[in-house]
């Protein structure tokens, strides 16, 4: 796998923390060159000093915060006039807020609709003519294990994944005749930021202490624990590679056997 990635270049979104920074990190060491994508410069530049060079891999950061579309897709745009291409695009964002969905407010679903699927949609549509002009392309979504079974307490989440996957799927039907392939990662309960969130709002609703909403948590997972973000990061890597090339438009649980249907 390593060979195969060496060369290419990868947008990493939301790759300050987490799942996205897990990502950048083993795409790297696979000998892929990184474009950090974060609202926190910081943070990207802590990033980037961490990623392998063993290589030759040459990594660099772009601030812009997904919370406003028209300036991610201008940060991306102005990089690529520079004659940048990228090969693998990771789409990857904080998820919204947890809460049920009887009580989100309709800026709750415009907020996530943007986060999630218009930036996705933007940077695939700048990305694209690259990869096609490279013969070499991977859109990987992160998205979660809702789009198979809605998950309680995430229904904004819910219901804004569901049209990331559905779009996901369309979009890698219409590009398969150019062999770029369209995937989507869907992970199950993660040590991120984004799980203490959640157990911190459902101990608080449900007036429970946080160590028994985690306990209860993992025993919903027949491995009985939570995922590392790296674990994540390894199905990532497996879908940028060209050993997955004849895999395309599918949703690949990474979730310790917890979804309940295939």
């Amino acid at each position: 796998m390593k060979s195969n990635l060496i060369g290419k270049t990868a947008l990493v979104g939301g790759s300050t923390q987490g799942i996205g920074r897990a990502a950048a990190n083993l795409l790297s060491e696979m000998g892929v060159s990184i474009v950090l994508l974060s609202r926190n410069k910081e943070k990207l530049e802590e990033t980037r000093l961490e990623l392998d060079t063993k290589l030759g891999q040459s990594h660099e950061i772009l601030v812009a915060d997904f919370s406003e579309p028209s300036s991610v897709k201008r940060v991306v745009q102005d990089y690529l006039d520079q004659g940048k291409i990228i090969n693998i695009l990771v789409n990857n964002t904080g998820g919204p807020p947890s809460g049920s969905i009887i009580n989100s407010s309709e800026e709750d679903f415009n907020n996530a609709f943007r986060n999630h699927l218009i930036n996705n949609h933007n940077l695939s549509q700048l990305l694209i003519p690259g990869m096609k002009a490279s013969g070499y392309g991977r859109i990987i979504n992160v998205v979660s294990t809702s789009v198979k079974a809605p998950l309680t307490g995430l229904g904004v989440s819910n219901t804004v994944r569901a049209a990331v996957a559905n779009w996901s799927k369309t979009l890698a039907n219409e590009l398969a005749p150019d062999s770029i392939t369209v995937n989507n990662v869907l992970p199950g309960a993660t040590l991120t930021e984004r799980l203490n969130e959640i157990i911190v709002r459902k101990s608080l609703n449900q007036g429970s202490s946080e160590e028994k909403i985690k306990e209860e948590m993992r025993d919903e997972i027949p491995m009985q624990r939570f995922a590392e973000p790296e674990e994540i990061a390894r199905a990532i890597v497996f879908l940028a590679s060209s050993d997955s090339s004849y895999i395309t438009g599918i949703n690949l649980p990474v979730d310790g056997g917890r979804t309940p249907n295939l």
